[in-house]
């Protein structure tokens, strides 16, 4: 496995917890903000700056960046949830986005 795959499992192991977290309805907005960070901080630091990728890898980052961003958005969505059916539908939406992540990221380990 090459370090460019290593760094692709690393984040997809990072988001099958958050993915297992966020889907237990027993989650704080406080819990889905720190996952998010310390993903937004992983992918930043260690996927982001990754230089040797073909064009169907960097399709992938592109895309991986994008739904980053749309979880930051779904999360704060979830903070503002006043009944219990929105907050609901919330982690529903989170934990589908997060299951997108994941795709992405299996699908960048295909040989």
């Amino acid at each position: 496995m090459s370090l460019n795959q290593e760094k692709y499992q690393v984040l997809a192991n990072l988001l099958r917890q958050f993915h297992a977290d966020a889907t237990n309805n027993q989650i704080s907005a406080g819990q889905l903000r720190q996952h998010l960070d310390s993903l937004q901080q992983f992918f930043g630091q260690q996927i982001a700056p990754l230089v040797e990728v073909d064009a169907r890898e960097q399709s992938y980052r592109t895309e991986i960046s994008k739904q980053l961003r749309l979880l930051e958005i779904d999360i704060m969505f979830f903070q503002g949830a006043r009944q219990q059916s929105t907050t609901q539908a919330r982690l529903q939406t989170i934990g589908d986005r997060l299951q997108t992540l994941i795709q992405y990221c299996e699908a960048i380990l295909q040989p």
